[in-house]
């Protein structure tokens, strides 16, 4: 599929692993910390100039949603001043939610289109039908701003095959977690990552989107997941596009490698510091404390993830010792949980609810940690010094094993949860 869509982008027939295109770039994205930094580029190293379409570039304001500082809210004011001389009118402003989310939840997207990113979770989009990826400043600006362009070697591609059904206490987060600790952090430098199986194949387009999104975390220029009868309805109900080309494998689709896992054989995980590569099951790291609990950013502001907290914190209170953070991932997201009372159910539970955005994501806004704490959360990274002290430690868990550790304040086995 990947092969396919970069041909038709570059203009040639047939593209083949190894082969260097340049293609036409259909969607740019960026959030506020990124926006702010390309701006700089394009005015001071490329001497400004005109933007080839600035209908294809979108800015979302998701990390400094709330700036506390001048220098934070400059950036912001910057970037804005940039979109409003340059024409871009796509710029969802502080509170309209977590960037990728908020691409998905506008139709902003097609299957069959390319997507780069100032972000390294741009391969999100794979789970639909598209090749995406993140892209740096500099290549964005030259090539991207200037041309609508961007040059790519065409990655081998890597299957992985999943199947089984899930135990109690296990999410499609689990699953992805335990490919970054068996593969490898750099199990698939540059490669694509095709998800595939009936475990794939059952589960919803929101949790397909796991998949493709922590893609980059093993290394991979991106990963996708075959279009079906899904992609499609999902595709007609929530793209803005009428029309879009459908790209698939062949029947006779060749692979670099291919990997195979048994999901029933997999329980709740945890990615312990330093690294999201190093993951342990859950079990092993029970009963260490912790200081804060989150359910938000990139990879866990889903409705879905609020529901599941919701279920949890229903009648309870958070333990005494934790401070319980909850990031809807969308303004469209926040408002159905309103209606459907997670809200409140969230509050009487003693949690803060903040506005829709990225979270403590680089604790740029929200959720920073002193020297000693620890938090568990549903965020994407967990390296030193990513949310606050260097010395603090982030755990990153699914919304199942975030809720129930928040409620006995120390990282907690949802399999032995009530």
């Amino acid at each position: 599929m990947i092969e396919k869509i970069l041909a038709k982008a570059s203009g040639k027939k047939q593209v083949v692993p190894g082969d260097i295109v340049i293609a036409k770039i259909d969607l740019m994205v960026m959030h506020d910390l990124s926006s702010s930094l390309v701006s700089r580029v394009f005015r001071d190293e490329l001497g400004g100039g005109t933007i080839a379409d600035p209908s294809r570039i979108v800015f979302v304001f998701d990390h400094n949603i709330s700036p506390a500082t001048q220098e934070a809210a400059e950036t912001l004011v910057d970037a804005r001043r940039f979109a409003a001389r340059h024409g871009i009118q796509k710029v969802f402003d502080c509170g309209s939610g977590s960037l990728h989310h908020v691409v998905l939840e506008q139709g902003l997207w097609a299957p069959g289109q390319i997507i780069i990113g100032c972000d390294s979770h741009s391969t999100i989009y794979g789970a639909l039908g598209l090749f995406s990826t993140g892209v740096g400043n500099n290549s964005m600006v030259g090539l991207g701003f200037g041309y609508c362009r961007a040059w790519f070697r065409v990655p081998q591609t890597i299957k992985v095959l999943l199947h089984g059904v899930l135990g109690k206490g296990v999410s499609p987060r689990d699953v992805a977690q335990h490919l970054v600790g068996f593969m490898g952090e750099d199990g698939a430098v540059y490669k694509t990552l095709e998800f595939t199986g009936p475990f794939i194949e059952a589960l919803s387009i929101e949790d397909r989107m796991l998949f493709p999104l922590m893609s980059i975390d093993l290394g991979a220029k991106t990963g996708f997941i075959n279009p079906d009868e899904k992609t499609i309805a999902y595709a007609r109900a929530h793209s803005s596009f009428k029309k879009f080309d459908l790209f698939q494998n062949d029947p006779d689709v060749t692979y670099e490698n291919e990997v195979e896992f048994d999901v029933s054989k997999i329980g709740p995980l945890v990615a312990c510091p330093p690294t999201i590569g190093n993951v342990k099951p859950v079990e092993d790291v029970a009963g260490i404390p912790i200081n804060i609990a989150e359910v938000g950013g990139s990879t866990g502001g889903r409705l879905e993830d609020l529901r599941v907290l919701g279920k949890w914190l229903k009648g309870q209170k958070v333990h005494q010792s934790v401070r319980m953070q909850v990031v809807p991932a969308t303004r469209g997201i926040y408002l159905e949980a309103l209606r459907e009372g997670l809200i409140e159910t969230f509050i009487l539970a003693g949690a803060n609810v903040f506005p829709p955005g990225a979270g403590s994501n680089q604790a740029v806004n929200m959720g920073a940690m002193g020297e000693g704490e620890a938090m568990i959360s549903t965020q994407p990274r967990n390296f030193p010094g990513r949310n606050g002290h260097p010395k603090a430690r982030l755990y990153l868990a699914s919304a199942t094993t975030v809720a129930v550790s928040a409620l006995t304040g120390q990282i907690t086995d949802p399999r032995q949860a009530s």
